[in-house]
């Protein structure tokens, strides 16, 4: 199933309760004062496998709690970063409970993960800022530090639920992150011209004048990155700007987002068009590479007019890997 706008959107729902509001948070994921209640929660299991929460039948308290419940030994995660991560969210509800949504599976190997910006709920970036690649963190976070009086309809939570998550923090990237490869080419001729700015910076993408666009796909490798080839199956953390070669115009790009993409590579179902599932794997970490897509490989004769794409359309996407997760 190709999803609409798919290369725009994470592919989660369960991401508007984690990247719902934002904060400017500097407290690092300890744990923090809270009375009984919150404290009574408790998680076991290992890193990355499917955790155990208890969460007691009494009321929750009104003060955020936090606790690294698994210490990592990676990098800590920063307000210039975005992370890989594993979640369940719990909704806490008077005296009961309910998971509301998870990306743990029955084994390690059929986890969900998805990359989140660290600008996220309040009581959940104070929680997890500081925190290193590895750890597990348990943050109970009262209505005030997350959804507030309106709550969470698509989600079922009220304006008085307190939320209780499990994050496993898999992989920092760097929000301003780039390919870091040897240069190949510029593309040219019968191709678009990509510009190789600095790092951290959009390339810029030049259509060739009075030239059609190929009619199937192509991949050109601009930067050639030293690092792994991609496989199927694996989740892989792009930067990428993409161009109407029709109009020369951006029509979406992560560094304007100032986000990288997370998606699972050659899925099923897909979690991006057919054109980068074909053109990206094979390719090495650290390569930017160039994807001349065709409607068939794209968006189909239906195009996707909120972004101008028409069912004609070729597309051009430079796409930057950072890492794989």
């Amino acid at each position: 199933m190709r999803r609409a706008y798919a290369l725009l959107v994470v592919p989660m729902l369960a991401v508007a309760a984690i990247a719902g509001c934002g904060s400017s948070p500097s407290k690092p994921a300890s744990s923090s004062s809270s009375s009984a209640a919150n404290q009574s929660v408790t998680v076991k299991g290992s890193f990355g496998s499917t955790p155990t929460v208890t969460i007691p039948a009494e009321k929750a308290d009104a003060a955020l709690y936090s606790k690294t419940v698994i210490q990592g030994s990676g990098a800590p995660l920063t307000t210039a970063d975005s992370f890989v991560a594993n979640f369940a969210l719990y909704v806490w509800s008077g005296t009961t409970h309910k998971l509301a949504t998870t990306t743990y599976g029955k084994t390690s190997s059929a986890n969900t993960p998805t990359l989140l910006p660290s600008d996220l709920l309040t009581g959940l970036s104070k929680a997890l800022i500081g925190a290193k690649d590895g750890s597990r963190v348990l943050a109970v976070i009262p209505p005030a530090d997350g959804f507030g009086s309106a709550g969470n309809s698509e989600l079922g939570i009220t304006g008085t639920d307190t939320l209780v998550f499990v994050v496993d923090l898999v992989k920092n990237f760097p929000n301003a992150g780039s390919a870091t490869g040897s240069k190949v080419t510029s593309g040219g001729g019968s191709l678009p011209t990509v510009s190789n700015p600095a790092a951290g910076t959009a390339p810029t993408v030049t259509i060739p004048k009075g030239v059609n666009p190929p009619k199937g796909l192509t991949t050109t490798t601009l930067l050639k990155g030293s690092g792994p080839k991609l496989t199927k199956g694996q989740y892989v953390i792009v930067q990428y700007t993409g161009v109407i070669w029709r109009t020369g115009k951006v029509f979406g790009s992560s560094y304007e987002s100032k986000t990288p993409f997370g998606f699972a590579l050659d899925s099923s179902p897909e979690q991006v068009i057919t054109g980068w599932d074909k053109g990206l794997v094979g390719q090495t970490v650290g390569s930017r590479v160039m994807l001349t897509v065709p409607p068939a490989d794209g968006y189909g004769s239906a195009g996707q007019s909120s972004a101008g794409i028409k069912g004609t359309d070729t597309l051009v996407f430079v796409v930057d890997i950072l890492g794989t997760a």
